[in-house]
């Protein structure tokens, strides 16, 4: 049984460490930089809602 909520506070709390992390890492600073770091977030959050190993997932992929 899948239960939906009606609002998005669990992606609001999934990227919340992305959001405050972004001024202070490298290469953030260009579009190519933040396409990449959000793609490898993306796949990370992905993982972490899965309940997946996050290294060994990584290295799967």
């Amino acid at each position: 049984m899948v239960i939906l909520t009606i609002d998005n506070n669990a992606a609001e709390k999934s990227i919340k460490p992305y959001v405050i992390g972004k001024k202070n890492w490298l290469f953030h600073n260009t579009p190519n930089g933040v396409e990449a770091s959000s793609i490898i977030y993306s796949i990370v959050e992905t993982a972490k809602e899965n309940k997946l190993k996050i290294p060994a997932y990584l290295e799967h992929i």
